[in-house]
């Protein structure tokens, strides 16, 4: 199935939201005013991306991270000269200049840099080839690299909107600063109190609950402002008395989006996520071991987490998702979570305003 269209029309969290459910192959196609842009997706996993606007290639990243020394890319750089179908990462690879991890781990970063730069735009045109996996953009100058493990969509989103969030904020503040070196303090200077993170983040992302257009970007809110306290974290929605895997950050697996969303536990055979789920409140606490918790866990990737916290999500008088969050690894003890507290009671609002709005679109009123 081709796609094609402009930006206006639908935006680049729907199209990876598409792209992502449908578990598409294939080469996504972005063009702005100034920026040219590829991203390759497997079964629905971002595994390359590239644009024109990045600085350099990879070969610059890695000398720049220290993985490299500049002889090596100069080498690697005149065998390219003479290879132009291949990578500057595949020469340096074969040159045994590079481990193939640390490869993985600087085209990660560049393709979150992309994916950035992609929520930034406004306007532009987009098309998606099925089963084509080369970029074909005559502005690359490299054909990038293929990381061994996607991936999701949901999260590089998260990423992209966490990055700009701090980038403004960094903004906000140097103008507030050098507002205040150009006039002067009228009366005295004062230190302000400095609001943890969490409260920060409250801040910026209750504005985008006002005006809820679909729960699964409700639900997107939330795992992204989790994804600024815990190391890893599962969001389930409660259909008929199973939790259902919905969404996840954090989990070192393959395909991890498409592991989580086959997850079904019967909350009937657990006395412990019945009890969480009746009471309805947030729960911090260990992990009882029962069968269907140790079956949760394996099927998270294993590592049993030293304290874990629910926060059940409440909407319609029901509880209708569950927030699962651990600090594995590296298991460190979790504090308190008051702005996520209130964010997720928040979040239980928008879902049923959400909700609402579904069913009235349905009966066409």
């Amino acid at each position: 199935m081709s796609l094609t269209g402009k930006l206006e029309d639908l935006g680049l969290a729907d199209i990876f939201q598409i792209l992502s459910i449908g578990k598409k192959t294939g080469s996504l196609l972005v063009r702005g005013k100034d920026i040219r842009a590829g991203v390759i997706l497997k079964r629905g996993l971002v595994v390359k991306a590239e644009a024109n606007i990045l600085d350099g290639d990879i070969g610059d990243d890695l000398l720049k991270a220290g993985l490299i020394d500049e002889a090596g890319l100069q080498l690697a750089r005149n065998i390219k000269t003479d290879l132009p179908e291949k990578s500057i990462a595949r020469v340096l690879l074969e040159l045994d200049s590079v481990k193939k991890e640390s490869i993985d781990r600087i085209v990660k970063k560049r393709i979150e840099q992309v994916v950035y730069h992609l929520l930034l735009l406004e306007e532009g045109d987009f098309s998606f080839e099925p089963d084509e996996l080369e970029l074909r953009l005559p502005d690359l100058k490299d054909l990038g690299w293929v990381v061994s493990k996607g991936l999701s969509p949901e999260y590089l989103l998260m990423e992209g909107a966490r990055t700009y969030d701090e980038t403004h904020k960094f903004e906000e503040v140097l103008k507030e600063e050098l507002s205040e070196e150009e006039t002067g303090p009228e009366w005295f200077e004062c230190s302000q109190p400095e609001f943890p993170r969490e409260i920060s983040s409250l801040r910026g992302l209750t504005q985008e609950l006002r005006l809820p257009e679909t729960p699964s970007e409700i639900s997107l809110l939330i795992l992204r402002f989790a994804s600024d306290i815990f190391q890893r974290a599962v969001l389930f929605i409660m259909n008929d008395e199973i939790l259902t895997g919905f969404g996840q950050f954090g989990l070192d697996l393959e395909q991890a989006d498409e592991r989580v969303r086959e997850i079904a536990l019967p909350i009937e055979d657990s006395p412990y996520f019945s009890r969480i789920v009746n009471d309805g409140r947030p729960f911090k606490g260990e992990l009882e071991k029962e069968p269907l918790t140790e079956l949760f866990i394996g099927e998270i990737g294993g590592n049993w987490p030293v304290e874990v916290v629910f926060y059940p999500i409440i909407a319609e008088n029901r509880v209708v998702a569950l927030l699962y969050c651990d600090n594995q690894p590296p298991g460190e003890p979790i504090g308190e979570t008051p702005g996520l507290e209130i964010f997720v009671n928040q979040a239980g609002l928008a879902l049923e305003k959400a909700i609402l709005k579904q069913k009235l679109a349905e009966r066409g009123e």
